[in-house]
């Protein structure tokens, strides 16, 4: 197995994982138009090759929220991930902390809050929705903050879950009861490899942050039926003042894509937003994250700290988002289907594959370190 770019692990992914988890990985909400928006108009933004400019040292560290990185990227939190290798969470904390960039976990993991700290020697970020049970979102804020966690990452986009017409094909969705348990079960036979690692030597397959509220029930069909039950459409700015009540460290809005948007969260007090369209799975025809994110960087790049994600497959996407105002980077579906493909092994993988195409991109276009990465980059006309 050689893979020479993110495309190469997602074909990996493809070949290893039941059909339910793959199209549940790479797949959007309805006619997918804001997911592929994301990847195309990213790819055609060009940006200025300049030569004879002495780049014989480059610089690819930065900081975010007090923490020095070797690169501007961090892992986005993706639901499930931890069904796509055994344990998948913990392997790939400790892929991120290999790599020295930051690992999110997703409220919906399978591997616990208490699980991957366990499997991490640093802190990591933690990732929260606007749950109605209040008492369970303070219960997870304060098991973040005694596992020390670095950030809390606060996803705004998702008061009620997108339709996904992938996941009503796969069974995932849509196929109630005994008849969508056989149908992820044939899937998952199909995968021997899979079914092996994940199905039987991964157990146990309990949602490990959600797990107390399902009260023993661990079925796909529970977990979908409590996450419509359970986020929030009353969602309100107003709420932040309950998140920060309970959460003092650094606070990320994640989901944002517009500008006066961003302007309400400066000013009550976020330290961050990331721009993103939950990587178009969720409102399809919104904007993508490469034209949401000028200006939003106009309006509050200079009052708190901007990140973006969506669309990102290579490390010269993640230089074309800092080109166009953020501050760092967040991916998803990249670190996941090396996770399927690889284990850590894969995640770090595509760790370095960034890494080495965003050091080949900045000699490219003259930019020397980071903080020197801006718009004058983007070739015009």
């Amino acid at each position: 197995m050689i893979a020479a770019s993110v495309n190469d692990y997602r074909a990996f992914a493809r070949k290893r994982l039941p059909r339910f988890l793959f199209d549940y990985i790479d797949g959007g909400s309805y006619a997918e138009v804001t997911l592929h928006r994301n990847v195309s108009d990213l790819q055609d933004i060009a940006l200025r090759q300049r030569v004879l400019r002495d780049m014989g040292a480059l610089d690819l560290s930065t900081e975010l929220f007090g923490q020095r990185l070797s690169l501007p990227v961090a892992l986005a939190p993706v639901g499930l991930a931890g069904m796509n290798a055994r344990r998948g969470e913990c392997q790939a904390v400790r892929a991120a902390e290999a790599m020295g960039v930051p690992f999110t976990l997703s409220t919906v993991s399978a591997c616990s809050l208490d699980e991957v700290a366990g499997a991490a020697s640093r802190p990591f970020w933690f990732q929260l929705y606007m749950i109605r049970d209040r008492g369970f979102m303070r219960d997870l804020l304060a098991q973040a903050a005694a596992q020390a966690c670095s950030a809390l990452v606060f996803t705004v986009d998702m008061p009620v879950p997108g339709s996904r017409y992938r996941d009503y094909h796969s069974g995932l969705a849509g196929s109630p009861g005994l008849k969508g348990a056989i149908r992820r079960t044939w899937q998952g036979a199909m995968r021997p490899r899979w079914a092996w690692d994940v199905g039987i030597m991964g157990r146990p397959h309990a949602l490990g942050n959600v797990a107390p509220v399902l009260h023993g029930k661990t079925g796909i069909e529970d977990f979908f039926a409590w996450m419509r039950n359970n986020f929030d459409p009353s969602i309100h700015w107003r709420d932040l003042d309950f998140i920060r009540s309970e959460w003092k460290g650094p606070l990320i809005i994640k989901g944002l894509l517009d500008a006066e948007d961003a302007r309400q969260a400066a000013e009550l007090g976020a330290d961050g937003i990331i721009v993103s369209n939950h990587g178009g799975r969720q409102l399809d025809g919104a904007l993508s994250s490469a034209r949401a994110l000028p200006p939003i960087a106009d309006a509050v790049g200079d009052r708190l700290t901007v990140l973006a994600d969506g669309g990102v497959r290579s490390g010269l996407d993640v230089l074309r988002l800092l080109a166009l105002g953020a501050k760092g980077v967040l991916i998803g579906r990249p670190w996941v289907y090396a996770l399927a493909a690889r284990g850590q092994a894969g995640v770090e993988h595509v760790l370095r594959l960034i890494e080495a195409e965003l050091r080949v991109a900045m000699t490219l276009t003259g930019t020397r370190s980071i903080a020197e990465v801006d718009r004058t980059i983007i070739a015009q006309g």
